[in-house]
């Protein structure tokens, strides 16, 4: 999916990042493969009280409002931003707490719906949710189709074996000739890794062998059972897993491939938009975002300035 910023400590109390109390309803009805998924302890800081922002509450369409519901689409895959709390029921994580806050914001409850990552954006576009929260990093060509607001910087990183006994990099030409594993609908998955791949034939190298999955869990897996050299994610949610995983497998060191940023999708010129803005505005601003990603460990070096 998805990228972030790398953290400047990984392995600091990395371990405490998990499980929130805070979800609503989960539909647990997303395709794939959670057994790679370790469990892990709560955080122990509580959801930040969040007021009604009368203004951003004033900009929602007529027909949200009479609702006063909000659905929002994760695939709960993808620690710490949406995954499975211990019950294996219910969503929680920081993307959670985030629409939670908008929610309250907005003087809206929300409802969470758990979907595989790859049928948000396509389930948005059929206005089966009214919000997609899954770590979307924002793309040229995810726009053309939804619109987005954003909420955190974002990068990819790239993950091994503990030890790195092949010697890969966070740089393209490392990965010629090996087989890398990455999400289903993931920018890695769609776009970096064949841009990678046309990029060694083009220099007269073997291409990258692309393993695509259905969840998070079943990429980082594959790494650890040896199918694949090198599993490429969001940062942020790789070192995390990584550092769960009991030192199974490990972030390679080095600078982000293809930064950019992270927004809350919602269909294409959605009414919806201008108060989701208002609202992520509003929580940016007044230190609820700073509470959350302390909460989640998120570096302070992936907050944005303000909504757009």
């Amino acid at each position: 999916m998805r990228h972030s910023i790398r953290l400047p400590a990984l392995a600091v109390g990395l371990t405490l990042v998990a499980l929130l109390t805070t979800a609503g309803c989960t539909d647990a009805s997303a395709e794939g493969d959670g057994a790679a998924a370790p469990k892990a302890e709560s955080p122990t800081a509580a959801m930040p009280e969040v007021a009604v922002d009368e203004a951003a509450a004033a900009l929602l369409p007529t027909d949200v409002k009479t609702k006063g519901t909000l659905s929002v689409a994760s695939d709960a895959s993808y620690r710490p931003f949406e995954y499975f709390d211990t019950d294996n029921k219910t969503i929680t994580g920081f993307d959670i707490d985030l629409t939670d806050a908008v929610g309250a914001k907005l003087g809206l409850k929300v409802r969470h719906v758990n979907a595989g990552f790859d049928s948000i954006l396509p389930g948005l576009a059929a206005k089966k949710y009214d919000i997609g929260a899954s770590a979307f990093s924002i793309t040229p060509e995810r726009a053309k189709t939804v619109d987005f607001v954003t909420y955190l910087r974002g990068g990819t990183g790239i993950a091994v074996k503990t030890g790195n006994p092949l010697g890969l990099k966070m740089e393209p030409k490392s990965l010629c000739g090996h087989a890398v594993s990455a999400q289903k609908g993931s920018v890695q998955g769609l776009s970096q890794l064949p841009e990678i791949s046309k990029s060694c034939t083009e220099a007269g190298r073997k291409p990258v062998a692309i393993e695509l999955f259905p969840s998070q869990d079943g990429a980082n897996l594959a790494v650890v059972s040896g199918r694949v050299d090198a599993v490429m994610a969001d940062t942020i949610s790789l070192g995390i897993q990584a550092e769960a995983s009991g030192g199974k497998f490990e972030l390679v060191d080095g600078p982000l491939y293809a930064p950019d940023r992270y927004g809350l999708a919602v269909p294409k010129n959605s009414p919806l938009k201008p108060a989701l803005e208002a609202a992520v505005k509003a929580i940016l601003s007044d230190g609820t975002v700073d509470a959350l990603m302390k909460k989640w460990e998120i570096s302070e070096a992936s907050r944005i300035k303000g909504g757009s």
